[in-house]
Formats: C-alpha cells, structure tokens, sequence
C-alpha cells in the first residue's frame, strides 16, 4: 500500500465530522492492506508510530524540501526509514537523522508531507483515534464492533488485532482472551461539571474516591506477581509494596485495577509528583521504598482464580473484591441505588465533598451494571473533580507546525509578581479552536516586541508586550525546577481571552503558591 492511499484517508476523514462516513473511509482502506501492512497502517492513523519515538521533533519539520509529484513511498519502506531514523546514535547523529527525514520527504508529495508532519510532531488531528479504527476494522472485516473492541482490549494493541483479523479474519477475535500476566487496556471515565449531572448520567451506581496516583494493573498468579501502567509497560521491580499486597490477597490468581498513592504523616495524599518520581526511579528502589512509602489501592477486579468477571455488572466485580481485598486496600464508595432518591443524592453530594477535604482530587461515578469496558470513555464512569482557572498573561508564543503552521499556537503563560512584572507558570497549546488561533495569531502579532512576529521565518518563539490576559483552566500546581517559582500548571488549557481585563489584573503568583500549598 501506497503511503498516499493513507494520506488521502486521513485528509478525507479530518474533512467529515460523520462518524459514520469516518468509519467507511477506514473501512474502505482498511480492506486494501495486508496482513504486514495492518499494523503500520493503523497505527499511522491513530497517530502513532510503532517505533514510539525516533529522535526527530517539530524543528526537523520547519522547512520541508519541495515535494514529489507523484506517489512513491510505499508503507513498508516508510517503516524501514523509520527504523533507520530511530536507530542513528553517537556523534552527529542529529545531522544524520534530519538528513535521512530530508530524504523521505522530498520523496513524499504535498498531501503526503502533511500527513507526515502531522503524524511525527503528535498533531494528527482528523479523528481518526483508536475508537473510531477499530470501528473501521470491524466494518472491513464483518465483525461486530464491540466484538474488535474488546479484542482490542485483551491484546492490549490496535495495531496487533488489526494482524490478526486482516490474516484470518473474524475467526481470529475467539483468540484474544483474558490471560494472568498479559495486560489489558484500561477502562475510562467520561468528565461531568458535578456529582448531580453524573448521576444523572450513570444511573444506579456508586460514588468512589478519585486517587491521584500512578494507574496500575496488577496480577498475580500464586507467588508471582507482575504490575503495569495504563500505558502497559510493565514497572513490578519498582512497586516492592504492591507486589507485597498482592500476595495478602485471599486468591492465588487474579487481575486487579487500582491506584498507588502515597500518605504524609497525617494521612492525607501526597502529591502526584511526589509518586510519579518515586515511580520513575529504576535506582535504589529499597531507598526509594524508605523514603517514600507507597500504597496501593484497588477498585475492579477482572478475574479471579480462573474466572473472567469482564461481563458481569460492576456491583458483582465489587462483592468478589471485597471477597479477596481487606478494606483498608480497597477504595472508599458510596453506593447510590436510586440516583431520584433525594436522600441518596444528597449522601453523594457530601461523599464528593469529603473526598475532597480528604484532599483527593475528586469522584469517580460508576454504574452498578455496567460491565468492564477497557480503552472507552463510555457513559458507565463518570469522573467529577474542581475545575481550577486562573487569568493569566501571554508573555509568548511559538510558531505552530503541522495543520497549526502558519499559527501562533504554543503560549507561553505568566503570572503577576508583587512588583509588576510576570513569571511563567508553563505553555499550553490545548483548547484553542481554529477561529481562536486565527484570531491570536493576529492579536499577538500586534503585540509582538520589536523585530519579532513578522512572520513564520520569524523566530520560532516570538516574545510579546505582557497585555493580553487569557482565562485558563488546568488540574492543579505542582513543583518544577524549570520555571522560574518553581511551580508550573497541570494539564493547563485556554478557556478564553479575556480582553475585559488589564495585565494588571491578573491573578498573582501568590495565589498559584497557594494552590500549591
């Protein structure tokens, strides 16, 4: 298959907003490949690149050779460059790298160089995610979607049932199953503003702590136990606490979903960067272990001493959890059998709230009925937690790449010091409509210091006069050597402009400090 048949796709699906018309676009594509081809394929329109990273970022995509007129580049030989890309180390090895993408993309067309650009600088936006793949296999292949999904789920990997099912068709999703030390995909929660709209959402259902800590799978089988990520990238050698609690469990097979977290010395959670470094440590573990105690704590159970427990409604996961985990392992709910029931309602609105002084980061509303269903954010969870915003000053912006060229994309955000002038908080470039960054692209120009913002062979990072305040929403503070409070924003995302205001009345540094604290 042709690299331009991929291409085409993609520009085609990110033209639609039908769901539906996405779908016979894949599927249509999808019936072309091979059975080598499948994982390539798919992978490239999820986005990703099976190599994970090779060592080329959006600088290596600022100025392109001038294109190909015709179509040369197959998939296969795509893959291989890649490989090639990947695996160029020592001395030089940047210059070499950027020399074997200036080859491939003065091989590529227009519409293939677009598609490439997007694909390696992670903005591939055209809808075409993991969900909406395998909904376009299924239609190539004449299988239930649900069916590819949870085929999806069990192997963990699009990219290896896409194989599967494009070499044997249906026949080959009887072969994806729940096995003890495989990882499955996760599953996802759907956001609502408050408790009362989720339950409204989810029904009968019960009400659980949101732990912020590190996402873990864990199984054992007897003595052995093994512990993934929600990426599923296995991380046991470093969760010496975890392993130990599996073993205190009263099964001696199982697959448990759960958090780690870790306490201060008044019993309240420590913060997710606190765990994440302890996590990310592969040296001294036993010191890591000492210094920084984690604890896990476990929500679903997905099989149990042989039995698989996908299917069956969650209150049953739950009775069988709280059959083999003392409590102190499992996570606090509040369960909610009639979410008309005002009584009942107004329990969750006050579990939410002692969730919260408990200092978690929210709830978590899970339908009693709703069966396991990894790698969706269907409607059977539902997750609620505050939504911090704050107004703070655009002090600069980088030249976007991908479908944002042309664009002043990346803002650089700051907050106001006691003597007048800014310190940044980090950079966002999420929540910006196109109308948005059409408009603050021209907007910042404007403002841009002397020199700066003519145009896209300006510098890539283009310095403004600190006036324009922008409203933005974010998860929380956490410390970060790398900015100049030592503080930076989670997840931080534009809301809105706020041209009712001055830079003068933007909010403080004080106040990130506070959040933090």
């Amino acid at each position: 298959m042709l690299l331009a048949d991929v291409a085409t796709t993609s520009r085609e699906i990110a033209a639609t907003g039908a769901r539906s018309k996405k779908t016979a676009l894949l599927a249509e594509l999808f019936t072309k490949m091979t059975p080598d081809e499948a994982p390539l394929v798919v992978s490239y329109l999820s986005g990703r690149l099976p190599q994970r990273k090779i060592g080329v970022g959006w600088s290596s995509l600022r100025q392109p050779p001038p294109p190909a007129a015709e179509p040369t580049i197959h998939v296969r030989e795509l893959h291989e460059t890649f490989d090639r890309i990947a695996a160029v180390t020592g001395k030089g090895a940047q210059g070499e790298r950027k020399r074997l993408l200036h080859d491939l993309l003065a091989a590529a067309t227009e519409d293939e160089q677009r598609f490439l650009s997007g694909l390696l600088s992670g903005e591939l936006r055209q809808g075409a995610l993991d969900a909406i793949a395998a909904e376009g296999l299924a239609a190539a292949v004449g299988a239930e979607p649900a069916a590819v999904r949870r085929a999806v789920m069990l192997a963990g990997r699009l990219d290896v049932v896409a194989q599967a099912l494009t070499a044997q068709g249906v026949a080959a999703l009887d072969s994806f199953r729940l096995d003890v030390g495989r990882p499955v995909l996760p599953m996802l929660a759907k956001t609502a503003k408050d408790v009362d709209e989720a339950l409204d959402m989810v029904g009968p259902c019960a009400v659980e702590e949101k732990l912020d800590g590190i996402r873990v799978q864990v199984h054992r089988s007897g003595d052995e136990v093994r512990i993934f990520t929600r990426t599923l990238d296995e991380i046991t050698a470093r969760l010496p606490e975890v392993v130990a609690a599996a073993r205190e469990l009263t099964a001696q097979r199982a697959v448990l979903d759960g958090e780690v977290i870790a306490l201060d010395d008044t019993g309240r959670p420590r913060p997710f960067q606190d765990i994440a470094g302890r996590v990310g440590s592969r040296l001294d573990v036993a010191g890591a272990q000492a210094s920084l105690p984690l604890f896990p704590v476990f929500f679903d159970l997905l099989s149990v001493d042989g039995r698989e427990l996908l299917d069956l409604p969650a209150r049953e996961r739950h009775a069988e959890l709280a059959r083999i985990a003392p409590e102190p392992r499992r996570v606090r709910r509040c369960p909610v059998e009639d979410p008309e029931d005002p009584q009942l309602r107004e329990q969750a609105r006050t579990f939410a709230e002692q969730t919260l002084e408990r200092g978690h980061e929210g709830v978590v509303v899970k339908g009693l009925d709703a069966p396991y269903s990894a790698g969706r954010r269907g409607a059977s969870w539902v997750k609620v937690k505050p939504v911090h915003t704050l107004d703070l000053v655009v002090l600069a912006a980088e030249w976007g790449h991908g479908r944002r060229t042309g664009k002043l994309s990346n803002l650089h955000l700051g907050a106001r010091r006691a003597d007048g002038s800014f310190a940044m908080l980090g950079k966002t470039f999420k929540g910006l409509t196109d109308a948005l960054l059409t408009w603050q692209t021209e907007r910042l120009q404007e403002l841009a210091a002397d020199g700066e913002g003519t145009g896209t062979d300006a510098e890539w990072v283009v310095r403004v006069r600190p006036e324009l305040v922008v409203e933005v929403a974010f998860d929380g503070v956490q410390r970060s050597p790398r900015y100049p409070e030592g503080v930076t924003l989670r997840f931080a995302r534009v809301v809105r402009y706020r041209e009712d205001k001055t830079a003068a009345q933007a909010d403080t540094v004080e106040t990130v400090l506070a959040l933090l604290r």
